[in-house]
């Protein structure tokens, strides 16, 4: 198995494109060379391709992160009824870590670890609440890969309806485009795993393009293709089941797997059914879309915008073992197999379940995103910490670990 350090490596790498694509390039319709083969730009304006080449960027990702309904098509994820209260009894959050050798405050923290929002919850109670940057409670913020957790549940819910007889079927039963590629004979849990042995290296080198760069180019730079049609031509690398790796491309293939058992309807309805309004949620949420204005899909890789508490939401419900404002949305059994790592867990990384990363020597797990998107769960304090953040790509690795090891000391931390 691949250490987690590695994996976690590409991940934190995962959708991060380069300023190499020069502007005038795009303007004259012109394809770069350091991406050639990808085709020409689309009939997108070249200032909006542009801002989603460079919306990963230090300069602009503090906005960009909470703005993204004005970079991409979007659809909406709607609430309904009755907003379900949290409770807030804040206090002081006189929490210090040790970092580096050097000991932080919470404003420290905030600050060192470029927060736009976030919220802790002890016992279910809000016990701490804080927006930067002009963020406000209504600002749905981009979630990243959060968003392959909220996919790993809706595939639990799919199944525990019956729309998707087994997880161990092969993912071919329900999508057979995928019979003559590296998919062949990968079953669902292995895609729910990502153990699928399919060969697509999570690496954004666009002076070295990949078919992951190419992929990031078409499906949401220049929108031209959906971001799952890449799985069609993606080869075996690995035996299915004997090896973590990292891999946007499966949760595309399971939001994939959900369009082709929902009857016609699609995952952000179904998502707005089964989680967003019985969640009593406050905001509608929404997905990005991939692809082409009116042929592509939600990109359920890394595409779900929510308001901080509305993830705060979600958090609670899974810390409670899918259960939330008198309502069960998945079993307790699914949760812990999602939150539980599947191969044994690296001592100093942790691991991998579905779709969620669990914590090394802790009951703790969390939904992580790109450039410092988090909701961390610890359900033996009954803590869950939501994060939303905007972190430079050069400094993800050590941001990661430090806010980390901030959440632990949070998580052990008496609020009475």
């Amino acid at each position: 198995m691949k250490t987690l350090k590695t994996v976690k490596s590409i991940f934190l790498m995962s959708l991060i494109p380069s300023a190499m694509m020069s502007t005038a390039a795009m303007a004259e319709n012109v394809v770069d060379p350091m991406v050639a083969n990808v085709g020409p730009a689309s009939d997108v304006q070249v200032g909006l391709q542009t801002l989603r080449w460079n919306m990963l960027d230090r300069t602009v990702n503090s906005l960009t992160f909470r703005s993204m309904d004005t970079l991409y098509s979007t659809r909406q994820v709607g609430r309904s009824g009755d907003v379900s209260e949290l409770v807030k009894t804040e206090v002081p959050l006189d929490v210090s870590y040790t970092y580096n050798g050097e000991v932080y405050t919470i404003d420290d923290f905030l600050d060192r670890t470029y927060t736009n929002a976030m919220l802790v919850m002890k016992d279910g109670k809000i016990v701490y609440e804080n927006y930067l940057n002009n963020m406000r409670p209504e600002t749905r913020h981009m979630g990243w890969s959060m968003t392959k957790s909220i996919v790993s549940i809706l595939v639990g819910i799919a199944h525990e309806e019956g729309r998707i007889k087994s997880l161990d079927q092969p993912i071919t039963d329900y999508i057979p485009e995928l019979s003559d590629s590296g998919y062949a004979g990968v079953t669902i849990r292995q895609v729910l795993e990502m153990t699928t042995g399919v060969g697509y290296e999570e690496r954004y080198d666009f002076a070295n393009p990949g078919v992951a760069a190419r992929n990031h180019i078409l499906a949401l730079v220049k929108g031209v293709e959906r971001f799952a049609a890449m799985a069609t031509e993606l080869e075996r690398k690995d035996e299915p089941g004997t090896v973590f790796e990292y891999k946007t491309i499966d949760t595309a293939v399971l939001g994939w797997l959900l369009e082709r058992v929902l009857d016609g309807s699609n995952v952000a309805s179904y998502a707005a059914q089964k989680i967003w309004e019985p969640l009593g949620a406050e905001q509608n949420g929404f997905f990005i879309l991939d692809g082409e204005p009116g042929v592509g899909r939600e990109f359920t890789g890394a595409g779900f915008n929510a308001t901080l508490r509305d993830w705060a939401r979600v958090g609670q419900m899974v810390a409670n073992g899918g259960e939330f404002n008198g309502h069960r949305f998945v079993s307790e059994d699914y949760i812990k197999k999602a939150t539980n790592p599947v191969l044994p867990e690296d001592p100093q990384m942790g691991g991998y379940g579905y779709q969620w990363w669990t914590m090394p020597n802790s009951n703790a797990f969390s939904a992580i995103g790109l450039q410092g998107q988090f909701v961390y769960i610890d359900p033996d304090t009954d803590t869950v910490i939501v994060k939303l953040s905007y972190f430079p790509q050069e400094e993800m690795m050590d941001l990661e670990v430090e806010t980390l090891t901030f959440f632990d000391q949070i998580s052990k931390w008496n609020a009475n």
